[in-house]
């Protein structure tokens, strides 16, 4: 692997210098990253439906628990299931807010151009 100093190369096998040969470096490492990028997109747009659905479904079980208990003429206690349910379902609501927001902040990062991190300066000893 090529030391920090080294200078980027060009298609033609030359050394290209500077910040242009950082910018080329940029543009080819993020076009190698980005199927990966997009592929993990995807993947968290597929769980974020899916939670969505979980959320729905627990929404739907907890409803029907409370009506069953209602209609119940023998004394059931479904409240710690009920509670346990709706408990599931914050930390469904909590998954699903982090999730949507490291998907908008990849969005934005992966619209954004990249920045070369500045090379601190060397002291002289």
């Amino acid at each position: 692997m090529a030391g920090a100093g080294s200078a980027a190369v060009s298609g033609a096998g030359t050394p290209v210098a500077g910040p242009a040969g950082r910018d080329i470096f940029a543009e080819g490492l993020l076009e190698f990253l980005r199927p990966a990028v997009q592929q993990l997109d995807s993947h968290v747009h597929a769980v974020r439906e899916s939670q969505v659905e979980l959320r729905e479904q627990i929404d739907n079980l907890a409803t029907e628990l409370c009506r069953i208990n209602e209609d119940q003429k023998v004394a059931l206690d479904l409240d710690p299931y009920v509670k346990k349910l709706l408990n599931a379902r914050r930390r469904v609501v909590l998954v699903n807010n982090i999730l949507q927001n490291a998907q908008e902040n990849s969005r934005v990062g992966h619209n954004r151009p990249f920045q070369s991190c500045p090379i601190p300066a060397v002291p002289e000893s």
